[in-house]
């Protein structure tokens, strides 16, 4: 069985964590293909707004316990002969090499992505739902940055973004605690966008991406590239790179259909140009 699965539909990319035996729990097979995933996902003009959902009734649990309990590393290794786990270095490596180019990747898709949180998202799977530009989740699902309990420290993100969706007070009482919650507290605290019932997730998610994929793309993705890099410049540096980004939407043919398709009451066509 595949342990990711990916696919394109009318501009839509879904990624679908496929180790529904094992909650989810990574494995290389797993993030290399989700890297690829990634990868195609930035650079097919074609794809306009990405979605992440996971099989089974977990949304993630991050690192693999049964490996890590077997002294194997964080990830099941499946067929590979990496050596993840024999010393420090390897086991480092493992997250530097292997799971962080998760987000690290992550970090260059200029596209919305969109968590469909349709069960617990625990430790790691929390980060990569985090590291998420939106998301929605199930009335089902829970929530932990659990690394505390297994005596271990984020390792995927969780440090840097927790604290930057909820604040730092709440962020360390959930890192420091390990607390699970659940997908009222999480809608409460600002960690998700929604709610709804478990059976909506997915139709809710879609509704949501296929509204933005709707919107003109090129502008999609520099209000996206803004609002991230003005989080960490000052004011004049923020407007000068956000004038900077008008001049180029400016100069797109969806620019004109936009205006058009205003004036005229339709929704405008938008080709990405």
């Amino acid at each position: 069985m595949e342990h990711l699965l990916f696919e394109v539909k009318e501009g839509v990319a879904t990624i679908v964590l496929n180790r529904p035996e094992a909650r989810n729990a990574f494995s290389i097979p797993m993030i290399e293909a989700w890297v690829k995933a990634l990868e195609e996902c930035r650079d097919r003009e074609d794809i306009r707004v990405v979605v992440l959902t996971a099989n089974g009734k977990a949304f993630c649990a991050g690192g693999d316990v049964k490996a890590m309990r077997e002294g194997r590393g964080f990830l099941e290794p499946g067929e590979s002969e990496q050596d993840t786990h024999s010393t420090g270095l390897a086991r480092k490596n493992s997250l530097w090499k292997l799971i962080q180019r998760v987000p690290l990747t992550l970090e260059q898709v200029d596209k919305p992505v969109i968590a469909a949180v349709n069960g617990d998202a625990i430790g790691a799977g929390c980060d990569m739902a985090l590291m998420c530009d939106m998301r929605v989740a199930a009335d089902t699902a829970r929530f932990a940055e659990a690394y505390v309990k297994l005596g271990i420290v984020p390792g995927d993100g969780g440090a840097y973004f927790l604290p930057r969706l909820v604040g730092m007070p709440k962020a360390l009482e959930l890192l420091l605690t390990g607390d699970l919650i659940d997908a009222e507290e999480a809608l409460r605290i600002g960690l998700v966008n929604r709610v709804v019932p478990a059976e909506q997730l997915m139709e809710a998610t879609y509704k949501l991406a296929r509204k933005i994929a709707a919107q003109p793309p090129v502008a999609v993705q520099l209000i996206k590239r803004a609002a991230y890099q003005s989080a960490t410049a000052d004011l004049r540096t923020a407007l000068d790179l956000v004038s900077s980004h008008m001049a180029i939407v400016t100069e797109t043919e969806d620019y004109q259909e936009a205006m058009q398709a205003m004036f005229e009451k339709r929704q405008g066509v938008f080709k990405g140009k």
